[in-house]
């Protein structure tokens, strides 16, 4: 009897480690989720504390890197909130910036402490032609297609975005599509803070867009082989051309605090 007993106690722990695993990725996905809601609609504030506290946290948007909770709010709260919607939080009559997160990969630690995920975006924005004089991007309409690589932490028991890593795959003109977008349709990130009030803590490397079509490298194994996608294989080349003649392929950033050298 004490051997069912016991047989049956492992039996429970497994299945609470299983539960606690599968709440906590679900957890971790409806943070993304959420992010995503708020920033439709413009509300900044409530983006900027989805975040952690954590010194290690930041945002990489077009080749810039904002770090820190400081960092973060001034991409959300100072950038995009003066750009888009003259510095209010919430959204302005007639412009759209509709971007679905779907398509999420999570993978939790053992620990149940930090996660990881991947998430595909498809953005539809522009304006209406009602305020196309009043607002600062006129008549526009566009699309975007984007790829995260993200980093999450639990912190007193909730989950919070770690280290949020954008890469806006392509954009495109509404009516000429993305065969006629021109490299580098949205410029990189040139400057940092403080000469740029609003700009990234520092810049990174190999910044891309279309049609530059190179691999964000997946925090993920192959889950059939259990091995990455060889870095050759990120890279992309023109047709027919060797892998070695392209662009480095991309790297993932790592937290400071978790590198040898310090650099992120």
């Amino acid at each position: 009897m004490s051997d069912e007993i016991q047989e049956l106690r492992q039996i429970v722990a497994q299945l609470q480690q299983r539960v606690e695993k599968i709440t906590d990725t679900e957890d971790v996905r409806k943070l993304q989720y959420a992010y995503g809601y708020y920033l439709d609609k413009c509300l900044y504030k409530e983006v900027a504390e989805l975040y952690s506290d954590h010194p290690d946290t930041c945002v990489e948007f077009l080749g810039g890197r904002y770090n820190g909770k400081e960092g973060v709010k001034r991409l959300y709260i100072g950038r995009f909130a003066k750009v888009f919607v003259a510095g209010r939080n919430g959204p302005v009559h007639g412009f759209l910036l509709d971007h679905p997160q779907i398509q999420g990969i999570v993978d939790v630690n053992s620990d149940g402490t930090r996660a990881k995920g991947r998430f595909r975006s498809m953005m539809s924005a522009g304006t209406h032609e009602s305020i196309k004089d009043s607002h600062p991007r006129g008549l526009v309409q566009w699309w975007e297609g984007g790829i995260y690589e993200n980093e999450y932490i639990k912190e007193n028991g909730v989950w919070k975005i770690f280290r949020l890593k954008y890469f806006p795959f392509w954009h495109a003109q509404f009516d000429k599509g993305w065969s006629h977008t021109k490299p580098n349709y949205v410029p990189f990130l040139s400057s940092t803070f403080p000469k740029d009030p609003n700009g990234p803590d520092e810049l990174c490397a190999d910044p891309m867009l279309w049609p530059d079509t190179r691999v964000v490298p997946f925090h993920y194994t192959h889950p059939i082989t259990g091995e990455q996608v060889a870095d050759d294989d990120l890279r992309a080349p023109h047709f027919g051309k060797d892998p070695s003649t392209s662009t480095p392929p991309l790297v993932l950033s790592r937290p400071k605090s978790e590198t040898t050298n310090g650099a992120a």
